[in-house]
């Protein structure tokens, strides 16, 4: 894949441009809600996947388009790939769950989304996961015994869900069936790109 097809989550961004070339080709899918996913939490780690030569897929609950939103406003809309019933954990190497507040909460209540997870952990493929997105690991029951980071206002759910909560850009837990790379907020964007990008090559090797 040498470039998004029309109207997928790519940024014209000449600062990512010819960086990290030495990153193993990964096909990594990217799991959102219908609507709610943070824009920059999907374009950001798609663009910097595309700068190393991997191929981001954008899955969801339900075809068609998928509406973003910067913040509480509408931004853009970009073309489902597959559903989550049509697509197979086997495909992929990794797994990227962006944040918005209200996309994890809608994943949260699709069970084929939560055992699309699941099915990341169950086969040790990696996952990674920004800001609001672990909601949808708490409410899989992937957190307990693992160490991770989100936005603030998640510590006591995941603390409850058997979790350890800490505040750091970017962490990075092995502690259990699969690789975790987990951050807090958009300002984390960068420490969190370079973080997955290098797990999921050194999954897939």
């Amino acid at each position: 894949m040498t470039g998004p097809p029309p109207g997928h989550p790519h940024r014209h961004d000449t600062h990512r441009t010819g960086q990290r070339k030495d990153v193993t080709v990964v096909r990594v899918a990217f799991l959102v809600a219908p609507e709610g996913v943070e824009q920059i939490e999907l374009t950001d780690p798609w663009d910097a996947l595309l700068a190393s030569g991997g191929e981001p897929r954008l899955i969801s609950t339900h075809g068609g388009r998928i509406q973003a939103f910067n913040h509480l406003d509408k931004a853009d809309t970009f073309p489902v790939d597959e559903t989550v019933a049509e697509a197979s954990v086997e495909s992929y190497d990794g797994l990227v769950l962006p944040g918005g507040v209200a996309n994890p909460d809608a994943l949260r209540l699709s069970s084929r989304a939560l055992a699309f997870i699941n099915g990341f952990f169950a086969t040790g493929r990696p996952i990674a996961a920004i800001c609001h997105a672990p909601w949808t690991l708490v409410e899989a029951d992937a957190v307990r015994g693992r160490t991770l980071t989100s936005w603030p206002s998640l510590k006591t759910d995941i603390r409850n869900a058997g979790g350890t909560w800490v505040d750091e850009p970017v962490v990075i837990d092995n502690n259990g069936p699969n690789t975790l790379v987990t951050s807090r907020k958009p300002g984390d964007l960068p420490a969190f790109d370079e973080a997955f990008l290098a797990q999921f090559a050194a999954a897939s090797a």
